[in-house]
């Protein structure tokens, strides 16, 4: 093969990745459409029965082309998802249009090329506007932007599939005067990154946000006489590296390379598959339709007597609740007491999830509300 017939073939491949991102931005612009269906019948934004005959539909025929199904499946999950994650936030957005603006102001730990500041972009990629963001050193810097009308969104970390529940979050939404709004899960790819030409054997200290270390514990261990240097955020630690001889970071590849690093080990995290959920914070909640998949988030604190906690969530049992996260905390000031975050598959505005919350003032001493909002954790449907 020459190289003319080369770059022939690869301007052939252009062309048809061309002509298939015009028929994705169709599609979507066609799902947009049967949104209005839906709204005007008061039918569930996803149709998972549809999904699964449609990818059925598609493999078979993809296999007619001789392409694999594995394949045709992963393709099609990922526009599935888009589509069906533009129709809630397009849906969310008619349910409260005072939150409807044309600047997004958004703060979030770190600057460029922090995790936070991915996931921010991952979010708001959904609800068009022109995007402002706001770096913070702190997560209390970020609450206290949203509650001072600072910033109109706070972007927040509350757990990661490695290193667990980020506790520092969890205190601070204690007391914080905001609303979960949203969430987002952004997957997490850590890498050792370093300025060019310095190797692994090179290097005498690492810069890295705590929650990093944590869920890289495993490879920092089979280190030796490595000094561990704790920074505010991922960009920090990054900035840092670019400044210290013999020295490296944990981040994004894209994180390093805006900042003139390059990758010398990747895949550091401790489990393969490792995700982050951030919760997006307001000062006010939203209204969240019953079409779609809502997620509810409190605090609530139990009675001192035994048994109370069972009895607690015993109610949403009763009234077939999924709780998908418990999470214990101690209360600031009273030694031995303890608040309990509680996730629950509901929506405060169906009746039965109302009252479920009535009866559970009955086993509690104080229940509060931290947010009512769209879930973006899409179960993918398994024709394979």
């Amino acid at each position: 093969m020459t190289q003319d017939t080369l770059n022939a073939l690869r301007t052939e491949i252009n062309e048809i990745d061309s002509e298939l991102l015009v028929l994705l931005a169709k599609r979507r612009r066609i799902s947009h459409g049967v949104l209005e269906y839906k709204i005007n019948n008061n039918k569930p934004i996803r149709d998972e029965e549809r999904e699964l005959a449609l990818l059925e539909k598609l493999i078979n025929y993809g296999k007619s082309l001789g392409l694999d199904p594995f394949y045709i499946n992963n393709v099609f999950q990922v526009i599935l998802e888009d589509s069906v994650l533009n129709q809630q936030a397009m849906l969310q957005k008619s349910l409260n249009p005072d939150t409807v603006n044309d600047t997004h102001r958004v703060a979030y730990l770190g600057g460029q090329g922090s995790y936070s500041q991915l996931a921010c972009h991952k979010y708001f990629s959904r609800r068009p506007g022109k995007l402002v963001e706001l770096g913070c050193q702190s997560f209390d810097e970020i609450t206290t932007s949203v509650e001072q009308g600072k910033a109109d969104f706070g972007i927040l970390p509350i757990e990661n599939t490695s290193s667990g529940s980020i506790n520092e979050v969890f205190d601070l939404m204690q007391h914080a005067q905001v609303s979960i709004v949203g969430e987002v899960t952004h997957s997490v790819e850590h890498c050792l990154l370093a300025q060019p030409g310095v190797e692994l054997k090179d290097v005498k200290k690492i810069f890295a946000h705590p929650q990093p270390f944590a869920q890289c514990s495993r490879f920092i261990q089979s280190l030796a006489d490595i000094i561990q240097e704790t920074c505010d955020s991922t960009s920090s630690a990054i900035k840092m590296a670019a400044e210290t001889q013999q020295s490296a970071a944990i981040g994004s590849a894209q994180a390093g390379k805006s900042q003139g690093l390059e990758v010398i080990k990747d895949e550091l995290a401790n489990q393969a598959e490792n995700h982050s959920r951030f919760i997006v914070v307001a000062r006010k909640p939203l209204q969240v339709s019953t079409q779609i998949p809502t997620k509810t988030s409190l605090i609530m604190a139990t009675k001192q007597q035994v048994g109370s906690l069972a009895d607690a969530l015993m109610v949403f049992k009763q009234h077939s609740i999924n709780m998908t996260k418990l999470e214990s905390r101690p209360v600031p000031g009273n030694p031995w007491e303890e608040v309990f975050y509680v996730d629950l598959q509901a929506n405060i505005a169906e009746e039965h999830v109302q009252k479920a919350l009535e009866s559970l003032k009955e086993h509690t001493q104080t229940v509060r509300i931290l947010g009512c909002y769209q879930s973006e954790s899409l179960k993918a449907v398994d024709p394979i």
